[in-house]
């Protein structure tokens, strides 16, 4: 079949899913999803087969810390040796910095104590984009990870990720509650596409990979429209903290 025909079948296939998941839109928010991950499917195929120029953003950088280290005290933030983030605590998101595109060092101390840092790293940012760094493993052996953000959404529509922090949880599939995986195999440290979505209230779970066992209920997720979701998995499955989420609006 040639990539045309490819192109015109899965637009048709989508615009199916698209007329079923609108159907069961307010009747029954499962099977409504279940449509709508085979319609976003379907039309990530044939979006791939259309080649668009990549459009950068422009102004700074954009950038914010999560604290994830789950036996760590609150911290305080250094960029370039000067404090911007002061008693940041474990599993809390901070505001958003703004920086000129090019290289930062970030140095992370216990709050209160500047003798000895737990974490120091250089990054670089470019222009226009927008990151979450986060804080993980014990402190002390704590790293930071640099995800890249996508906030951007389509009028009227909404979208999620999710991001598996957890380190001593196996692997993640995130599923519809009673109902079909979205993402399979989520391992420690991985972030997920994002899923666009039409807004709804809708019931979610997080199940140990490959089986049938809830981890994590994460009940009635709200999905309001124009907003860009990240829900973090964090904590521990052994262990205080205990194994829990946060859902985060970019």
């Amino acid at each position: 079949m040639s990539e045309k025909r490819n192109q015109i079948d899965y637009f048709q296939k989508a615009s199916i899913y698209d007329l079923l998941a609108q159907f069961y839109k307010y009747s029954n928010p499962s099977l409504h999803m279940h449509f709508y991950l085979k319609h976003y499917k379907y039309m990530n195929k044939a979006l791939s087969l259309m080649r668009s120029p990549v459009q950068s953003g422009h102004g700074d950088a954009q950038i914010r810390f999560l604290h994830t280290s789950p036996d760590s005290p609150n911290v305080d933030i250094y960029v370039n040796g000067s404090r911007v983030i002061k008693d940041l605590p474990f599993k809390k998101i901070s505001q958003v910095l703004r920086l000129k595109a090019g290289k930062y060092h970030i140095d992370i101390y216990p709050s209160g104590n500047m003798v000895d840092s737990v974490l120091n790293k250089n990054i670089t940012v470019e222009e226009g984009k927008s990151y979450t760094l986060t804080t993980i493993d014990s402190v002390k052996k704590m790293r930071l990870l640099v995800f890249l953000n996508h906030p951007a959404v389509p009028v009227n529509e909404a979208k999620v990720r999710f991001i598996h922090l957890s380190p001593d949880t196996p692997e993640l599939d995130i599923a519809v509650k009673d109902r079909d995986v979205i993402f399979p195999k989520v391992s420690y440290k991985q972030a997920t596409e994002y899923l666009g979505l039409t807004p709804m209230t809708v019931d979610l779970e997080a199940r140990a990979a490959g089986s049938r066992e809830i981890l994590l209920s994460l009940p009635k997720a709200h999905f309001k429209p124009n907003v860009s979701y990240t829900i973090v998995f964090l904590g521990s499955s052994t262990e205080k903290p205990e194994l829990q989420y946060i859902s985060i609006e970019e």
